[in-house]
């Protein structure tokens, strides 16, 4: 923003009316011995208002009109004060070859000195000028701290005063340059704004157009807010805050109780012993193991099936029978490994072990039923083993469980997310579209 400041407090100034040495129009002076320049309403001429006789430093330069929203002369409340709105000029910044502007308003109280008002396709910032320079940390994202807030850049431009109207307290003229740059902290701004002269820094606060309008009693029809603002505040922000912490409390408390789960778990062996499936002896095929027991709570079993082969397969049909009740639970396992060599170099696929888990095996003794076939014929034999392992951790429950929870959560910060996206798209680093488009093209 340009020039934004509050001046310290001078003697009230006595208005005074003197005449447009360019037009004749009337001049009426509210801030005499305040300002340094004003601007004729009449003729657009930039008088010397430190001269007596308004000297002409710029005649007739603006080639077109701009309407104020706040009309000069407007009177409004602010900080418990009354302000007058003095100036009004619109400032320029070009970015891609487009021409960008926004408003910023002069308000004048005679105790108090200057306050600023921006104005930018709805959006409204109150602007203040800084005692201090911000501590700025250079680096591929520049950042500057000011009373322990870190602000971010957003932009930097050369911005160009291309109307004005009344009276400004530093010398202006139309076609006057400054390098502008931006740095966000919704909802506050820090511009630094550098001529050949000097730096000068300011900071905003975003604020609604309601309020602003309330305070300079304003009745007519105002541009409703288009778009997405530098330091406009998320209204999104305090609910996916919410939203973060939440999820990440219920999060750690899932991953905790996972931590127990795997630490109280016995990952008890109970059954493991080897054999031979012979291909040519199929009455054989079919084996019953030896009883074991499961004791404890009902829980997690684990059944793993390992075989020795080598470019080729077996399938088990296996069943886990309690010797009490009988109660049977039947279930398969398949295990292949295949490999070679072709033009890519060496490949396979498959595994030589494969486990099945049963959820919530009551305690009792058991013994297996393992029926094994299939297979390469040219292959006589296939060594292979099966191992029991009782009370497994089970970590299905706990993916969905995350996934319960992560999923929901996302969905609820998206809102906020697209929020920032919308404000970083306006900035200097928005994402490079230049290859897609020209692909496209």
């Amino acid at each position: 923003m340009v020039n934004s400041a509050i001046d310290p407090v001078r003697p009230q100034p006595q208005a005074s009316s003197l005449s447009c040495p360019s037009c004749g129009a009337a001049i009426l002076l509210r801030t005499q011995g305040w300002s340094s320049t004003v601007v004729c309403a009449s003729c657009t001429s930039l008088l010397d208002a430190a001269d007596p006789n308004l000297a002409i430093l710029q005649r007739h330069a603006n080639a077109g009109t701009v309407t104020p929203n706040l009309p000069l002369g407007s009177r409004g409340t602010w900080g418990g004060a009354p302000w007058d709105v003095v100036g009004f000029q619109q400032v320029t910044i070009r970015v891609e070859d487009v021409d960008f502007s926004w408003e910023e308003y002069v308000c004048f109280n005679p105790y108090r000195g200057f306050m600023y008002l921006s104005e930018y396709r709805g959006h409204w910032n109150v602007i203040e000028k800084l005692r201090r320079r911000p501590n700025v940390q250079m680096g591929t994202r520049p950042t500057a701290k000011l009373g322990g807030v870190t602000y971010r850049h957003f932009q930097t431009a050369r911005a160009m005063t291309t109307f004005a109207l009344g009276e400004f307290p530093w010398e202006l003229r139309l076609g006057d340059t400054i390098v502008a740059k931006d740095y966000v902290a919704p909802p506050y701004m820090l511009s630094a704004e550098s001529s050949d002269a000097e730096t000068t820094w300011s900071r905003g606060t975003y604020t609604p157009s309601d309020v602003i309008r309330k305070a300079f009693n304003v009745d007519s029809h105002w541009m409703k807010p288009v778009g997405t603002f530098a330091n406009q505040p998320n209204p999104y922000s305090a609910f996916s805050k919410s939203v973060g912490k939440s999820l990440g409390v219920l999060v750690l408390a899932l991953a905790a109780m996972l931590l127990l789960n795997m630490v109280s778990a016995a990952n008890d062996k109970v059954f493991e012993q080897s054999f031979t499936f012979v291909r040519a002896d199929s009455t054989a095929a079919a084996i019953v193991t030896e009883p074991f027991d499961l004791k404890g709570r009902p829980s997690r079993l684990e059944v793993d099936v390992n075989a020795s082969v080598s470019n080729d397969w077996l399938f088990f049909t296996l069943s886990l029978i309690n010797e009490q009740t009988g109660e049977t639970r039947e279930f398969s396992e398949q295990v292949s490994y295949y490999y070679g060599r072709d033009q890519d170099g060496n490949w396979s696929e498959g595994d030589r072990s494969e486990s099945v888990h049963l959820s919530a095996v009551p305690p009792g003794r058991y013994f297996l039923r393992i029926e094994p076939e299939g297979g390469e014929a040219s292959v006589p034999s296939v060594a292979y083993s099966v191992r029991v392992i009782r009370d497994v951790p089970s970590f299905l429950f706990y993916l969905f469980a995350a996934l319960a929870l992560v999923v929901p959560g996302l969905l609820a910060l998206m809102p906020s997310a697209t929020f920032e996206s919308r404000r970083w798209s306006e900035s200097d680093y928005a994402p490079d579209t230049s290859s897609s488009d020209d692909e496209d093209a």
